[in-house]
């Protein structure tokens, strides 16, 4: 196993009435560019240099948990890390773009994980978010990378070049970030969202098998921006019939569209006009799972 042993200089650290005011994760407005978010609870003491968030990640590994990603499509170096103890240590450190950038560059997989939990969407770079979801090993992290774009300024930018990129894995990356800012950004067309829920009808059938799952998952969040987005997605996945999708050695399913999205309908009950609006009360979904 490659350890990350080179820790990078940190710069000094500032006093504490110059630091910015911590942002709320809970975006109470979206906008046009997507929504904001940022930090959780009060500002970490002190900062964390990256040698020892290492040695942290490092130490909380183990043989079972990089099994487990390895079979989700891991490859690099990493140490196995739970997503419980990622989310601990993400409280300790809160948000930081300068350790997630250098967390990214280690080419580590925990590493990775958690720069996307603690990266800021209003600092991050749309060629950084291009890099990151074409890096970015763990499927299963794909609602990582596209909530971090649809936080971001970018999130409507990223969705065009990600959707009518050449690879495959930028492709599917797309329609996630197409989900989420179905959830996220209140100003996003509705109309523009139909006709992609016809996009995903035509072809989704027809698509690869890394792509197809994330259709499917766009379409049941684009269930819940709406009442009559929840019609046509209904209607759409009808005629559809059953999504097959390969996920390989691991226990994930392919969920129905039709029965997933009467359960977002039913999750949010009554106290929120959509699913939508449930998911938005809530703070980023990157940082609290």
């Amino acid at each position: 196993m490659k350890k990350v042993v080179k820790s990078a200089t940190r710069g000094p650290v500032r006093p504490a009435a110059a630091r910015p005011a911590t942002r709320s994760v809970t975006p109470a407005t979206p906008k046009a560019g997507g929504s904001k978010a940022g930090g959780a609870g009060s500002a970490p003491a002190s900062p964390l240099a990256l040698a020892e968030v290492m040695r942290l990640l490092e130490a909380a590994g183990s043989e079972q948990t990089r099994r487990t990603y390895a079979r989700h499509g891991a490859k690099g170096p990493m140490f196995g890390v739970k997503f419980g103890d990622l989310f601990k240590l993400m409280k300790r450190i809160d948000v930081d773009q300068g350790l997630a950038r250098q967390l990214w560059a280690t080419g580590n997989v925990d590493a990775r994980n958690l720069a996307m939990k603690i990266a800021d969407p209003q600092e991050i770079t749309p060629a950084e978010l291009d890099r990151w979801a074409l890096e970015n090993e763990l499927r299963i992290c794909n609602l990582y990378v596209a909530t971090l774009a649809a936080e971001s300024p970018h999130g409507r930018s990223r969705l065009g070049r990600w959707l009518g990129a050449s690879d495959q894995r930028l492709v599917a990356a797309g329609w996630t970030l197409l989900g989420r800012l179905s959830d996220l950004d209140e100003s996003f067309p509705e109309d523009e969202l139909l006709r992609r829920v016809g996009e995903v009808e035509r072809s989704l059938q027809a698509a690869s098998n890394e792509v197809r799952s994330d259709m499917n998952r766009a379409l049941i969040s684009i269930g819940g921006r709406s009442p009559a987005l929840r019609r046509a997605v209904t209607a759409a996945a009808k005629r559809l019939g059953a999504v097959t999708v390969d996920h390989g050695d691991t226990a994930c399913k392919t969920p129905d569209a039709v029965e997933a999205v009467a359960k977002l309908w039913a999750r949010s009950g009554t106290r929120f006009p959509s699913p939508a609006a449930h998911e938005r009360s809530m703070g980023s979904m990157r940082r609290r799972c």
